[in-house]
């Protein structure tokens, strides 16, 4: 199968590409200079020249904070760019995957979020994804909607590259506790959206890891693999003031994956386990 990644540049598009490769497939990664995502002719002309299969579109907009000033920019390419490379995989009857998150809701339950939950996001972001998601479901019928949370891979900045980072800087860090999740690891994500781009099963799934930690458990438990001794304080919300508000609790169920038969993503501290494996050898 012939499929096209976007976002190669990301930490999620990077694994996608092993991922499919690894799997025997021709994988095409893109990065921002192939293509305008935010120009309707530059995404039809490009995607009507490779001809792909199958899309996986992991590029967006992700920088929660500075969407909620930046509004045009996070829409154009979460919500169009979105809708442009749907329309365009219409017109070459390309199946396609878009990679989604837990910002679509508001953070307010108490039980796992199921895949038909009504969405109600707190801010710009999650707005923008959530238009992304619509317009993908309007333009395109062969379709998969992938919401996850709190991915961290080898390929970018993340949480558990930052709390290394400080840990080491200053020997004490002050973590969130009152928001919870589950984390996710780019190289067990990316191998459910190549398991899922090999089926027709199309529809809406929620990934991540399994288990269940807040931020500061999440830094409990990296400092605690890592070797390393860090003096670890819990804060809540309202002591680390940030200009978007994030959801309390981003718990997706994975019902839906379990009942189509799909491999369901191992615990997020053996997944950790791995991640500081990789990049210890990196190092």
């Amino acid at each position: 199968m012939k499929v096209l990644v976007t976002g190669i540049n990301g930490q999620l598009g990077y694994d996608v590409v092993k991922e499919l490769e690894k799997k025997g497939h021709t994988a095409h990664g893109t990065k921002r200079e192939d293509f305008d995502l935010t120009n309707e002719a530059d995404v039809h002309r490009f995607v009507e020249e490779m001809k792909p299969d199958a899309i996986i579109h992991c590029a967006a907009y992700t920088n929660v904070d500075q969407a909620e000033t930046d509004r045009e920019t996070a829409y154009n390419v979460n919500g169009l760019g979105t809708k442009y490379l749907a329309q365009a995989a219409h017109e070459i009857k390309a199946k396609m995957v878009y990679v989604s998150t837990d910002y679509v809701f508001d953070g307010n339950g108490t039980e796992p979020y199921e895949v038909d939950e009504p969405t109600k996001p707190l801010g710009v972001y999650g707005e923008t994804k959530l238009a992304g998601e619509k317009f993908l479901q309007e333009s395109l019928e062969q379709h998969f909607i992938v919401r996850t949370a709190w991915v961290y891979g080898i390929n970018g900045n993340n949480f558990v590259k930052t709390m290394l980072r400080l840990g080491k800087e200053r020997g004490e860090v002050g973590v969130v506790a009152d928001q919870v999740g589950s984390p996710t690891y780019t190289v067990d994500l990316a191998k459910f959206l190549v398991e899922l781009i090999e089926t027709d099963k199309y529809g809406v799934y929620h990934a991540s890891n399994s288990g269940v930690c807040s931020w500061y458990e999440f830094a409990v438990e990296i400092y605690k693999q890592a070797g390393l001794s860090v003096k670890t304080n819990p804060l809540t919300t309202e002591q680390f003031p940030r200009p978007a508000a994030r959801p309390k609790y981003s718990v997706l169920s994975k019902r839906k994956l379990n009942e189509q038969g799909f491999t369901p993503l191992r615990d997020w501290k053996e997944a950790l386990s791995d991640y500081l494996k990789e990049l210890n050898e990196q190092e």
